[in-house]
This record gives structure tokens, sequence and C-alpha cells, in this order.
């Protein structure tokens, strides 16, 4: 096992010498520095709400990166995890009465269970028929959104209840729901960052770079695969039962297929494969799409514009061109 852990490492493309990867941490704490910062500071000098919105996506968005930019499958239907965990988990909070984070974790364990069913169909095909069958099945989700009673339909499901934290902590005050939703996030985050740099994390990586001489080692890739996809799955969950909280709303659009096409576009703008990328991406286009609100569905031609400059400008990615600019192997 260990001479097949050696190998995988000779993927990364880029030897990194000491010097870079001191150069690597530096900035990596750099980021994670300002990033804590920003999530102790953030509710003083904005709206707590929108901040909540920001790391709900950043979350989402790093879920989703972990699938194509550290495995290589690109899916279409991302919105089915966060969308049905948003419903799942706002149900078992109105309707059955469950505690904040019981809430949350049955949200993430039923995108964790759609995920692992929908993985295991769509890894038997690569490429865009992969993400064609990702599509499809999402598309079902949303129809099942639609139909279902209890979803509420077009209407959506309205008076999610956010509950006391350990009975203790009333969630209805925005700044002990904004820091339990940081938490969350923190949670979340720091677990992508594990995984990434884990030996699995390689494992992955390897698959992206070279599928059948990660086969021809022994490792049972359809297997990392469908983990992977589950893993990303579950944490998608995560930040759209956490959004249904915040907002006590859970709708079709979260279910949508635009919704997908949104958190491609975060991790594209912010960095594909980096680590801090989707959050800066996420940050971006909420941002863009909460300042120019009032200009209704031209919102979405700004924000087209802004990634076609940035797809020009910046191919890696913001995150991705300072990693290179630095000459850091990772950011």
């Amino acid at each position: 096992m260990s001479n097949t852990t050696s190998e995988i490492g000779e993927f990364d493309a880029e030897a990194t010498s000491p010097e870079q990867k001191t150069r690597s941490r530096a900035a990596q704490f750099v980021f994670w520095g300002l990033l804590l910062a920003f999530l102790a500071a953030a509710p003083f000098f904005l709206y707590p709400v929108f901040v909540m919105q920001l790391l709900c996506f950043a979350l989402f968005a790093a879920a989703f990166n972990l699938l194509i930019g550290f495995t290589g499958l690109l899916s279409f239907g991302h919105a089915a995890f966060f969308g049905g965990a948003a419903y799942i988990a706002g149900h078992v909070l109105k309707v059955w009465g469950f505690p904040p984070i019981l809430g949350i974790v049955s949200g993430m364990l039923f995108a964790a269970a759609l995920g692992w069913v929908v993985g295991a169909l769509a890894i038997r095909r690569q490429g865009i028929y992969f993400a064609m069958i990702t599509l499809a099945l999402a598309q079902i989700v949303y129809f099942f959104a639609l139909q279902m009673p209890f979803t509420g339909g077009e209407d959506g499901l309205q008076g999610i209840p956010r509950g006391h934290l350990l009975g203790i902590f009333d969630l209805n005050d925005p700044f002990a729901m904004y820091y339990f939703v940081a938490a969350i996030f923190l949670v979340g985050f720091l677990a992508i960052y594990r995984i990434i740099h884990s030996p699995f994390g390689q494992v992955l990586q390897a698959i992206r770079e070279n599928e059948p001489r990660a086969l021809s080692l022994g490792y049972n890739v359809d297997r990392f695969k469908l983990l992977a996809f589950v893993l990303s799955a579950a944490l998608a969950g995560l930040a759209g039962s956490t959004k249904a909280m915040v907002f006590q709303f859970a709708s079709l659009t979260d279910a949508h297929w635009q919704m997908s096409g949104e958190v491609i576009l975060m991790t594209l703008l912010g960095g594909m494969g980096t680590i801090f990328g989707p959050v800066v991406g996420a940050f971006i286009v909420v941002t863009l799409q909460h300042v120019l609100s009032g200009i209704g569905s031209w919102v979405q031609v700004v924000i087209g514009a802004t990634f076609i400059a940035c797809v020009l400008l910046f191919r890696r990615g913001i995150v991705g061109e300072i990693a290179r600019l630095l000459r850091i192997s990772s950011l």
C-alpha cells in the first residue's frame, strides 16, 4: 500500500520545492486569518441575514468543488441535494418539532442518501453523459418537490421555526442565529479542507488527473468516486438545510436546475480546484445579486458579463490566478 501511495504523489503536476510549500502555508494562513476575522466581525457592519446567505452558498460551492475540482466529476444536478435537504429539514422542524441540530442533520442525511442513489447510477458513465444523468435525476427531484403535498408546491414550505439551540439560545435572535450558521460553515469547510489533504483526497486528485493509472495501481475508482459524490451531496445538503432555517422558507428555486448553474458559476469564478476559490466566488455572485437586485432580471446579464470577463482575464479563477502570481501550489 505504501508503494501505491507514493506513486499517487507523482500525479502532482508541479513538484513543490520547500520554498513553494512555505509560501503556500503562509498564503493559506493569511486566507484563514481573513476568513475568521470576517466571520467574527461581519454581523456588526453587515446585515446578518445577508452574511448568513453568503455562508450558506459558500459552503454549497465548496461542497460542489470537492466533486468537480478535486475528483473531476461535473454534476448538473447538485441543486437536488441543496433543495431536497432544505425541504426535509424544514418539514422535520415544522411538523415533527425536531430541535435545530437534528433538523439540519436530517436534511444532510437525506442528501447523503439521495447522493448515493444518484451517484451509483451516474458514475456508470463519464463526461457529458455523467453530467446529463445528474441533471435528469435532479429534475425528477424537482418534480417531486412540485407535486408532493408537504412541500407546499409553488408556494414553498413556509414558516419553518428556528427554535432554541440546546434549549438555551434563541435562534430567532439574529446574532445567535448568525454565529450558529458561522459555526456550521466552519465545520463543513474544515471537513472539506481535511478531506482534500487526506490520503483519500490524494486518491481523488489522482483519479481526476489520470483515472486509468489510478485504476492500474489497484484503487477501486468507482468506489472512490461514489464516496466523493456522497460526501459532496451531504455537504451540499448541510448548506441547504441551514439556508432553510435562515430564511424559514424552502422553495422550488432551491431545487431548480438554475441553482445548479449558479453553483457552477461560483466555483469557476473563484477558482475550480482551489481551496478558497469557491468561497470567494460565492461571495462575489451573492453580493452582486444583492446589490443589483433593483434592476430585476438584468442582474443575470451583469453576472454573466462578469463571468465572461473573469474567464477571459483569469482562466484559473480569481484565487487560482492569485496562487499563480504568488507561485504557490495550492490556495
